[in-house]
């Protein structure tokens, strides 16, 4: 079996399949490869580097290329962080978005037919790896708690495993969400018009802010991780919506919706509406 490159293009008109109780047993004794792009400017690479070795403790792991990536595949005693750039089947804009994936090794004939440890959208294909880059410690680390909830509860595994973590909604009430101000939709752009609809604490802050927030796992506070596209297309296609947690590493929001003139690039006041209803 031989995959292309690093980024792997895939349609998601079938998703990956979902890993069994024996393949997350898999999973919990395996090395995990991350791999890395062959590009040697890769800010990605500089970015992984540093938030494998400072968060990922759930599995012993190392760096491989992409070549190294085509020969262990099919080696159940290796898992993979790889990322991929994906679209959907049923986007007529056909909007390529990037995700990072935790994938356990299997003799399959696809990538996408990997069993699915967890995957996390990160970016809109094309967009600056410095964009999301710094988030990526936050978001590494709640790969690996989910992946330490399958391991206690496979059931926890499903086509709408992210969903699941919308259970977690009541909780935001007593944390501070941390957002940068070009995550917001204009309806929702300033603390006086988010305080209209959300009565709890809200923070519009700069990178360097959620940066420190994340290293020094701040307590109490979860942070916004938006993806959308950008560019020429930044009004079409879908946005994702995720809360993370800084402290514990638990999701505690995720939604995605279709960007329309109703419907901006952003932060929507109806996501501000649900987590005020749900506290």
């Amino acid at each position: 079996m031989m995959f292309a490159g690093i980024v792997a293009f895939a349609a998601l008109t079938a998703q990956a399949p979902f890993p069994s109780k024996e393949e997350i047993k898999q999973f919990s004794e395996s090395k995990t490869c991350v791999v890395i792009e062959d590009d040697p400017f890769s800010s990605f690479n500089s970015f992984v580097r540093d938030a494998m070795k400072q968060y990922w403790t759930i599995t012993p792991f190392e760096f491989i290329d992409s070549r190294e990536f085509n020969l262990r595949t099919t080696k159940p005693q290796y898992s993979f962080i790889v990322l991929t750039e994906t679209n959907y089947e049923k986007d007529k804009t056909r909007s390529v978005y990037k995700f990072i994936n935790l994938l356990q090794g299997k003799d399959v004939d696809k990538l996408g037919e990997m069993p699915e440890i967890c995957a996390v959208p990160l970016a809109y294909a094309g967009e600056d790896d410095l964009e999301y880059g710094y988030k990526l410690g936050a978001i590494l680390e709640f790969m690996q708690k989910h992946a330490r909830l399958i391991m206690e509860d496979p059931s926890k595994t499903g086509r709408k495993y992210l969903k699941y973590y919308n259970e977690n909604i009541p909780k935001v009430a007593g944390k501070t969400i941390l957002v940068k101000q070009e995550d917001l939709s204009q309806p929702v752009s300033t603390i006086e018009l988010i305080k209209a609809i959300y009565p709890n604490k809200i923070e519009i802050v700069p990178e360097e802010d959620i940066v420190r927030a994340i290293e020094s796992k701040l307590p109490n506070t979860v942070i916004l991780h938006k993806v959308g596209p950008a560019g020429i297309k930044k009004d079409e296609g879908y946005c994702f919506k995720m809360l993370i947690g800084t402290d514990d590493a638990d999701m505690y929001y995720y939604d995605l919706h279709t960007i329309d003139k109703a419907n901006p690039n952003g932060f929507l006041p109806a996501d501000l509406k649900r987590l005020a209803k749900n506290q």
